[in-house]
């Protein structure tokens, strides 16, 4: 009997802790919208792509990561009258992609200090991640595109930010970004 009890006495602080997690799934529910309608809503008359919903998930000691698939422009499909696009066609996407790709990495920065503000059980030692793996039909010139990109900080350094803590300009110091 002693036993048991002191089993159960071990294991308390495991089931605890699963069941009051320090970020709910209506938290990280929240911030995916937020991440959707920021993307669907930066260039309405042009709008980029997005591929299915962004997913957050939090990994207790590292922090919480937000990820998407995006399109920088709805790329044409091909049809039965245009199975094929002209080189000039392509060009003219690639630029376009080209010239977009600025306006996701910002709305990806901008959405790291959203998640650092809106996310506070998240410790300060924590990473907040945005990722986004980029899409391509098969037939696009891709050359100086990037394949994914991603952005990360401490939440601490972004809540410093948030606070005026930090000047804005310090932003690009304290976001580490990677462009593959």
């Amino acid at each position: 009997m002693t036993r048991r009890l002191f089993a159960g006495a071990a294991l308390a602080p495991l089931f605890a802790s699963a069941a009051a997690p320090r970020v709910s799934r209506a938290d990280l529910r929240s911030l995916e919208k937020n991440f959707d309608n920021r993307i669907n809503q930066a260039v309405p008359e042009d709008p980029l792509d997005l591929l299915g919903n962004t997913r957050g998930i939090y990994l207790e000691g590292y922090g919480v990561v937000l990820s998407a698939e995006v399109g920088l422009v709805i790329a044409p499909a091909p049809t039965p009258f245009a199975p094929t696009q002209t080189r000039e066609a392509k060009e003219r996407l690639r630029q376009r992609k080209l010239a977009r790709a600025p306006l996701l990495r910002k709305l990806m920065r901008d959405m790291l200090v959203t998640t650092a503000t809106n996310l506070r059980g998240v410790p300060m030692n924590e990473q907040v991640v945005v990722g986004v793996t980029l899409f391509y039909q098969s037939w696009e010139d891709t050359s100086g595109l990037p394949g994914q990109i991603l952005v990360q900080a401490q939440r601490k350094a972004l809540a410093d930010l948030e606070a005026g803590r930090v000047k804005p300009e310090a932003l690009a110091s304290i976001i580490q970004e990677q462009v593959l």
